[in-house]
């Protein structure tokens, strides 16, 4: 972290450059370990919100699924989102999700290889 900050300190801090540079050596260093990706990358400061969700959403994703992340981080949110966005609060992630593959096969270029999205009926919101 020393280096980063010696090298990108000079910068505002949300600029770009050193949250990349910091979200990339967090998830580096973690070696794969969800948790401590997040407390690098928050560890590390300039942007600490935006860092540890990105390091997050980023180590979340290499896990593979939902279930390989620590309970300790999934089981408090009940699979539901909370937002001021209309239409969505208290949507399940997994719906979320789904929603998210929908408008990215739509919006896929001819030609580009994108999964099909399940029906609606495939996709299970728990609680």
């Amino acid at each position: 972290m020393d280096d980063l900050h010696a090298a990108y300190g000079h910068h505002h801090w949300v600029h770009v450059v050193p949250n990349a540079a910091l979200v990339a050596a967090a998830l580096t260093h973690a070696d794969g370990d969800f948790t401590a990706s997040i407390c690098r990358a928050v560890s590390g400061g300039w942007d600490t919100d935006s860092n540890g969700a990105t390091a997050g959403s980023i180590a979340g994703l290499l896990a593979g699924s939902p279930k390989a992340l620590p309970a300790h981080w999934t089981a408090p949110l009940r699979n539901r989102l909370a937002t001021s966005v209309a239409g969505l609060d208290g949507i399940g992630f997994d719906a979320l999700a789904h929603l998210t593959l929908v408008e990215a096969h739509r919006t896929a270029p001819a030609g580009t290889s994108c999964p099909e999205p399940k029906t609606n009926s495939q996709v299970k919101s728990s609680p």
